[in-house]
């Protein structure tokens, strides 16, 4: 199913909080009067003249070196068209948060008023002296040729054209590996091209350095096959002539090989499908509808291979996994160019990677057990960790083995290293979690859904796939509150416990409920007006099967939330104590926070047991978990209860998972400063890699971390993750945004997947 954007939802994220998506962040101390001196004046006269003396001093003392310009005069913006330069900025924007997500590479987005190729030209020319790299960006063809052409021979920096070329080498990649598969010969395949605007020729071109034969491709343009007789085409397409027969897209695709689509959707049938030779290869990556579905190609030939652009379907073809790492592995070696020798490098470093084992991570996020090469899996996936540090270094070897790189790198296990650290390890737990939900999505009840950001969050946990919602509450309320809010929820479920309809439920929940507490206090009559509570029915829902799991809490304070889930769903075997995680998403890579909501002062025993419960919890992320037990002193440093009873705690753990890496009492900075901590105590176990899971001495320490670390650090929080319940029931904190919500329910729906 096509995923839904609402326009409402896509003007409110672009302009809430701060206006746009980027903003310039300082890099060096700022606090006082001496940080502002050496910052401007005087201090900042000195590496002036060290590079007055010296210009490629520059990339030493000032950010060129990780500055990439992404360009555009806004003349064919995504499937916009000629749009304008301001209207094509929210689009630059995206390209430069795609960079730094991906690479840690800073952008300034340039929009420039201009159509003329001489006055773009120039203008880029005369600000090569800031930049490390010049990406550009919807320019539309011819204009975007004339473009690159002229600033590659003018700067002496890397340029590229991400539209023509990020396509041409991701689609590469996955070409040498679909021919792979089937056992056929680049040179020998016939190969249809339909489409001949930047990226199609591009793309062709890539193929021909790989080895394809110009005389065995036909390419389409909106008026059909580019045959040698016709009069009406420029150089470029002229290239790619034919003198074959063939006048049609369908007439041409007889007999093929090889389909590669950068037209328009629904141009290709079944019947032209059909009709290419055995093994057939199909790339079709018109966006966001294909030429051909990925259903109807599979339906129509069970022995081809398909791709398409789209993330819903296997072999995406994803510009995300070529532009960061190519530009990241040209600006380390101060590459001059971006030049054939590196897009070949990243072509054959992306097809090499697909045949590796799939790391955990990956699999977990498309919830498969063991993606491995073959028909379905030809390129990696965008969230695969290893693009960085396998791309970016084959480009920069590519640069320097050519001749256009100014720093050469010498020591590769150190950069590669670098590379490992720029981004935070395992960073991408919040895309690999909303992957996964997708994957199978699950019945999720809300139980506060009388509120507008819960019905916000249903709406966009309906739309993007990640789970099916049932909100509980007043009809007429929600129903009103949709409709004031422009919300579109369609056919999801509203159910109100008080209603006659949900009478025979009502009685069926209390009879079970009554047989399971009958003897903890709770007498029939009180069962049933327990039942009209919706956290009580909610709990019953997930309990019986009715739905998958509940998210609740938001308007409604902890205890009574947790209370139902406690008595209704119960605890997993072997559990003594539930306990609550957050998941912090820092730049080092996400670190674990437990117990942050439930046992105000637990014993060391009980330290223990959250310590488990935890360690597993990090563990079904495919993530190994480091445990530092945090308090106020470091192996019996200082005297004091909570010290001795975390102390007692990681010596149990140690005697009963001599396997487990955890330590502790240990204060929370040298939890993470493994420098400091191999000086001071280097018989620790955190010493080689640091913590990323805390387990802290009681409630008042973890909710005042949590809490800092989310308002005053400004770090993204996932939680609280409710730990030891049978069932997924997850409570959320008082006044939680609605992407918090949308995050607890991906959490809530994975959890559901594997119980």
């Amino acid at each position: 199913m096509e995923k839904k954007i609402r326009r409402e939802d896509a003007l409110e994220y672009h302009a809430k909080g701060r206006p746009g998506k980027i903003e310039v962040i300082p890099t060096k101390e700022t606090n006082t009067q001496r940080d502002l001196s050496l910052a401007y004046s005087p201090g900042v006269a000195e590496p002036c003249l060290e590079i007055a003396a010296n210009v490629e001093e520059v990339y030493k003392y000032t950010a060129k070196g990780n500055l990439v310009a992404v360009i555009s005069n806004g003349t064919a913006v995504l499937g916009l068209g000629d749009i304008g330069p301001e209207a094509g900025k929210p689009v630059m924007e995206g390209k430069g948060l795609l960079f730094k997500i991906y690479a840690d590479i800073d952008v300034f987005d340039i929009e420039l008023n201009t159509k003329n190729v001489d006055e773009f030209v120039r203008t880029v020319k005369i600000l090569e002296p800031t930049f490390g790299g010049v990406n550009l960006e919807d320019i539309k063809a011819p204009e975007c040729f004339e473009i690159e052409e002229r600033l590659k021979k003018e700067l002496n920096i890397p340029v590229m054209h991400d539209d023509q070329h990020g396509t041409a080498i991701i689609s590469a990649a996955a070409l040498l590996n679909a021919l792979e598969i089937v056992g056929k010969k680049i040179g020998e395949v016939k190969i249809v091209v339909n489409g001949a605007g930047a990226s199609a020729i591009s793309c062709t071109k890539l193929y021909v350095s790989l080895g394809a034969d110009v005389k065995n491709i036909i390419m389409c343009d909106s008026k059909g096959v580019i045959r040698a007789d016709r009069t009406d085409l420029d150089e470029r397409k002229s290239q790619f002539t034919t003198t074959r027969d063939v006048y049609t897209l369908a007439e041409a695709l007889a007999g093929a090989d090889v389909f590669i689509g950068l037209s328009k959707g629904n141009v290709v049938s079944q019947d032209m499908i059909r009709s290419m030779a055995a093994n057939p290869i199909a790339f079709a990556m018109a966006n966001p509808t294909p030429e051909i579905s990925y259903p109807e190609a599979i339906a129509a030939r069970e022995d081809i291979i398909m791709a398409t652009g789209r993330s819903d379907y296997p072999n995406q073809v994803n510009n995300v996994l070529g532009f960061p790492f190519i530009f990241r592995g040209a600006l380390d070696v101060r590459a001059t160019e971006i030049n054939e020798e590196m897009k070949l490098a990243a072509v054959h470093a992306l097809a090499d990677l697909a045949k590796k084992p799939v790391p955990d991570i990956v699999n977990l996020a498309y919830n498969e057990a063991n993606l491995m090469f073959g028909r379905t899996y030809i390129i990696p996936k965008p969230v695969d960790p290893r693009l960085l540090v396998t791309v970016a270094p084959a480009v920069a070897k590519a640069a320097i083995a050519s001749g256009v790189a100014k720093h050469p790198i010498t020591d590769w296990e150190a950069y590669e290293a670098q590379l490992a650290h720029r981004l935070g390890q395992d960073n991408q737990i919040s895309r690999v979690i909303l992957n996964k939900a997708k994957s199978a999505p699950k019945r999720v009840v809300f139980a506060d859904a009388e509120n507008l950001k819960v019905l916000k969050a249903a709406q966009q946990v309906r739309d993007e796939g990640i789970a099916h919602p049932i909100l509980l509450g007043r009809t007429a309320t929600i129903q009103a509150l949709i409709e004031a809010n422009k919300l579109d929820l369609g056919s999801t479920p509203i159910i109100d416990p008080r209603e006659p309809e949900q009478a025979e439920l009502v009685q069926k929940f209390a009879g079970l409920f009554y047989d399971k507490r009958k003897r903890k206090g709770i007498n029939s009559l009180e069962a049933e007006n327990l039942m009209y509570y919706r956290n009580y029915f909610g709990a019953m829902m997930v309990e019986t099967g009715e739905a998958d799991a509940l998210i609740s809490g938001l308007t409604r304070n902890y205890p009574d939330t947790i209370r139902p889930a406690l008595q209704v769903i119960g605890k997993e075997a072997g559990v003594e104590k539930v306990a609550g995680m957050y998941i912090l998403l820092t730049k080092r890579g996400p670190l674990f926070f437990s117990d942050t909501t439930v046992n105000f002062d637990p014993t060391a025993e009980e330290i223990v047991e959250i310590t488990e419960t935890t360690a597993r919890a990090v563990e079904r992320f495919n993530i190994k978990p480091r445990i530092a037990l945090v308090t106020y002193s470091n192996f019996g440093s200082a005297k004091g209860e909570d010290g001795a009873k975390m102390n007692r705690a990681a010596e149990i753990l140690q005697r009963k998972h001599p396997d487990m890496i955890v330590d502790g009492e240990i204060q929370a900075h040298l939890a993470f400063n493994t420098e400091l901590l191999r000086q001071s105590y280097p018989f620790s176990k955190l010493v080689e890699e640091g913590a990323n899971t805390l387990i802290f001495p009681n409630l008042s320490a973890s909710n005042i971390a949590y809490n800092l670390m989310s308002e005053a650090a400004g770090v993204d929080i996932i939680g609280p993750i409710l730990l030891g319940l049978r069932k997924p029931v997850h409570v959320l904190q008082l006044g939680s945004s609605e992407r918090e919500i949308v995050n607890m329910v991906a959490i809530a729906v994975v959890e559901a997947q594997g119980k």
